[in-house]
């Protein structure tokens, strides 16, 4: 590889949500294959264990889109414009020489879900960064068509990059941990409205399983800011919330859960229902957006605007077991169709077939 290649490293000096999981898990398989790319980043690294894998080179004195608007493009047109690799939705917009990442148009979709200035900002943004890139991925045949459907992206220009799982989901333990909660259903994501958590809630409550617990995992404080969720879970000591857990706990109420509870309006994609198929547990996700292209036939489908469709998916689940195991085998062959390394050898291959 002749030509040099920069990553867009921004990520670095973000949070780990699951757009920033899909940077740090191509980016150091990438560096494997392609040793000659460089990283490029801020400042104000947050991960500096991954930035040292990568051997990240931190530029400029701005941070955050500043940087990634003026500081970075203007630098890298210093250096004869090298091919720039953009991995978490944003880039330059004024850099032509890049291919760039969009994971999904829930912005667009949906602009009431997020804040107006987010919404603002990446409407502005990723329209018209999509339309100078020489290619754009995304991460599912779902947001390929919305790619073009909305922003008359050519076909000829997209490409998927399917997303997978850690490595600590993909080989779990052989041996459970303890089990903290009893018999519980469990559901897992950031407390935004796009995961449907009221309808959830609601659907659980409707269905009065007896001596079973609803397990959300996720920022706890969210809860209380959500005045309908505080609303539904007072004095109701089956719905328990855990806060934060690092991914050893989680796997470890995978693995102990009766089944895992996904009725998302939203997904790009949808990580956590590989990461529970994986651990053992049967899944129960949504008929909409990329999920049905994700989970396949190792799911039970339910309509997340429908309560009594989520209720009804919920009672079925709890009370077939033999269905619970059969979704458990087809679980685990559903998540070998997704691999990190897989995903990275056909980035690398897009990539120099670009420089």
């Amino acid at each position: 590889m002749s030509n040099p290649v920069v990553i867009n490293a921004r990520f670095l000096t973000q949070h780990i949500t699951g757009t920033q999981r899909v940077g740090i898990e191509l980016s150091t398989r990438l560096k494997k294959i392609l040793p000659n790319i460089s990283f490029i980043t801020p400042s104000d690294i947050q991960h500096q264990d991954i930035a040292e894998e990568l051997g990240a080179t931190v530029y400029g004195r701005t941070r955050g889109y500043i940087w990634e608007q003026i500081e970075m493009p203007l630098h890298l047109q210093s250096q004869n414009s090298p091919l720039l690799v953009n991995l978490c939705n944003t880039a330059p917009v004024v850099y032509d020489n890049k291919i760039v990442t969009v994971l999904d148009l829930s912005f667009h979709r949906h602009p009431e879900w997020f804040s107006k200035a987010f919404s603002l900002l990446y409407n502005f943004t990723v329209p018209r960064v999509v339309r100078s890139a020489h290619k754009v991925l995304t991460i599912s045949e779902y947001s390929l068509n919305d790619l073009h459907r909305f922003y008359d992206v050519p076909r000829s220009s997209l490409d998927i990059i399917y997303p997978s799982i850690s490595d600590i989901f993909l080989y779990p333990p052989t041996t459970k941990g303890e089990n903290p909660y009893g018999k519980y259903i469990l559901a897992v994501s950031s407390l935004d409205p796009r995961k449907n958590f009221k309808g959830l809630i609601q659907a659980f409550q409707q269905a009065k399983f007896p001596d079973t617990k609803l397990v959300i995992v996720g920022a706890a404080h969210k809860v209380f800011a959500d005045s309908g969720l505080k609303e539904l879970i007072e004095n109701d000591p089956s719905i328990i919330f855990t806060g934060y857990l690092s991914d050893e706990q989680l796997v470890n109420l995978y693995q102990h859960a009766l089944f895992f509870a996904y009725p998302s309006f939203f997904e790009g994609f949808g990580i956590p229902p590989l990461e529970a198929m994986s651990c053992g547990c049967p899944t129960l996700v949504s008929d909409t957006t990329s999920l049905p292209e994700v989970c396949g036939d190792a799911s039970v489908y339910v309509d997340p605007y429908n309560i009594g469709s989520i209720r009804d998916g919920l009672v079925k689940l709890y009370s077939d077991e033999a269905l619970r195991k059969t979704l458990v085998e087809k679980g685990r062959s559903r998540v070998e169709r997704f691999s990190w390394q897989q995903s990275a050898e056909k980035l690398a291959g897009i990539i120099t077939q670009l420089i």
